[in-house]
C-alpha cells in the first residue's frame, strides 16, 4: 500500500501507526537494512537523528527506497536551516529536542510535520500556539505520572512522550493519553557490524512494540 502525500497524511499517518523508531548514531549503510527489519516488524514511522553520520544521506536514501511505505522524519533539528536541509532530503516531519519557534514556522511553511521538544507546561503551550502540529514531551523518563499530569490541565494538545519509553511503560503512557511515542535506545542500538541476527531480534522487537498497542482481545 502507498502512503500518501503531504502534512495532513503525514500527521494522521503518526496518530495512527505511534510508534517512532529513532534511529541514532547509525552507520549510513546500516540504516536501510534497519530500516526493513523495522517496517517487518509493523513499524511505519522513522526518526534518523541529524547528529549521525551521514545523517541527510540516509534520509535520502530511506525516502528514495521506502518512502512509499513508511514516513521518514528527521530528529534532533536544532534550527531552521536544518530544517530546510532535512525537508529537501526527503523528511515529513522535524522532530526536535527542544523549542525553537523558527524551526516550527520553517517546517510548516515547507509542507512538512513540526514536532518540537518542550517539557514543562508553558513550553508545551507555547509550541502549540505556534503551530506545531504534536507536541513532544522530552525528556519523558520522569515517567506516565507526570505525563499525566500535564495532559489535566492541556487535554487539547496531542503529546508524545521520547526518552525513557520502553515495552515496560508504553501502556501505561498510552493510558495517560500518549498520542505517538518516540522510541531510541531501547528498540534500536548501534552496533560495529550487522549480522542476520540482529536484524532478525530487530523485527521481533518492532513487533512487540507495535503488538503493545494493540486492544486487549
Amino acid at each position: 500500500m502507498t502512503i500518501p502525500v503531504g502534512p495532513t497524511a503525514t500527521l494522521q499517518g503518526i496518530l495512527e501507526h505511534r510508534i517512532v523508531a529513532i534511529l541514532r548514531g547509525c552507520d549510513t549503510e546500516h540504516i536501510l537494512p534497519i530500516a526493513t527489519a523495522l517496517y517487518e516488524g509493523g513499524i511505519r514511522l522513522l526518526e534518523i537523528t541529524l547528529n549521525s553520520p551521514g545523517a541527510l544521506e540516509a534520509i535520502e536514501q530511506v525516502a528514495a527506497s521506502m518512502g512509499d511505505r513508511l514516513f521518514v522524519g528527521a530528529g534532533t533539528v536544532l534550527d531552521a536551516a536544518e530544517a530546510t536541509a532535512a525537508i529537501a532530503a526527503g523528511a515529513r516531519f522535524i522532530l526536535s529536542p527542544s523549542l525553537d519557534i523558527g524551526i516550527i514556522r520553517r517546517t510548516r511553511d515547507l509542507g512538512a510535520v513540526s514536532v518540537p521538544g518542550a517539557f514543562t507546561a508553558t513550553e508545551i503551550l507555547t509550541a502549540w500556539r505556534n503551530g506545531a502540529s504534536i507536541v513532544k514531551v522530552f525528556p519523558a523518563s520522569v515517567g506516565p505520572a507526570y505525563f499525566r499530569d500535564l495532559r489535566g490541565p492541556l487535554p487539547q494538545i496531542p503529546l508524545m512522550p521520547t526518552g525513557g519509553v520502553n515495552l515496560d511503560n508504553i501502556r501505561d503512557f498510552h493510558q495517560a493519553g500518549a498520542v505517538a511515542f518516540g522510541i531510541g535506545s531501547a528498540l534500536v542500538k548501534p552496533v560495529p557490524s550487522l549480522t542476520p541476527e540482529y536484524l532478525q531480534r530487530l523485527t521481533v522487537t518492532a513487533t512487540a512494540y507495535a503488538d503493545a498497542l494493540k486492544p486487549a482481545i
